[in-house]
């Protein structure tokens, strides 16, 4: 069995249809997976980037490739009212459904990424909170300290391992980046020996201009 962490932020559209569609990409493989919340600002900061709604054109084209991606797959999207929003309220509180040093659950993650990615509402607005929050009953308080350090120590992990965005899958120390990467896992995970060449070879190939 093949164990499988799927590093996630609920404002990414990607990670959301990712985590939609990976039953599909693992159907048939013997896995388990374990969900992390992680808050992709972080990201974002260590290695001195914008994300893509940051930037406007870059900003239309996801919404509009996000929408043809859910489109093509069948897969519910609606976009939030407003976008980007701050995740932490969301974030902490998929953390707290847990038990201490523990992570949410695929129900606990779908019900929070289905919030924000269904029925096209301010995704971090107060009261959808407090309902969100009543619905879920977690088993510790989105505010207790554990919970927000328990955040900072899944960023603080994805950033160890190279991540630079979500959704990231890994699977024995290799890093799977997007949407788009699931075929690619699949064919990791059926043992295609494309991995054992071409995946290590890139690192032999210099890095040129430098900005």
């Amino acid at each position: 069995m093949k164990h499988i962490t799927f590093y996630v932020d609920v404002i990414s559209p990607y990670a959301y249809l990712a985590f939609e569609q990976l039953p599909e990409a693992l159907r048939g493989i013997s896995h388990c997976v374990t969900y992390k919340p992680v808050l992709f600002a972080g990201l974002l900061k260590h290695h001195g980037q914008l994300g893509p709604a940051e930037i406007a054109p870059k900003r239309d084209w996801t919404y509009r490739q996000v929408l043809w991606q859910a489109h093509t797959l069948g897969i519910k999207l609606d976009l939030p009212a407003s976008h980007p929003f701050n995740p932490l309220g969301l974030l902490r509180l998929a953390l707290a459904c847990a038990s201490d040093g523990e992570q949410p659950n695929r129900y606990v993650c779908e019900t929070v990424l289905r919030h924000v990615w269904r029925g096209g509402a301010e995704a971090s607005d107060a009261d959808r909170l407090v309902a969100l929050t009543a619905q879920l009953a977690p088993e510790r308080a989105s505010s207790d300290p554990a919970v927000k350090a328990q955040l900072q120590a899944n960023t603080d992990e994805a950033i160890a391992l190279g991540l630079f965005g979500v959704p990231s899958i890994e699977v024995d120390g290799r890093v799977f980046w997007g949407l788009d990467a699931l075929p690619m896992l699949r064919a990791y995970l059926n043992g295609d020996p494309w991995f054992d060449g071409p995946w290590h070879a890139v690192a032999s190939v210099a890095q040129g201009t430098r900005r």
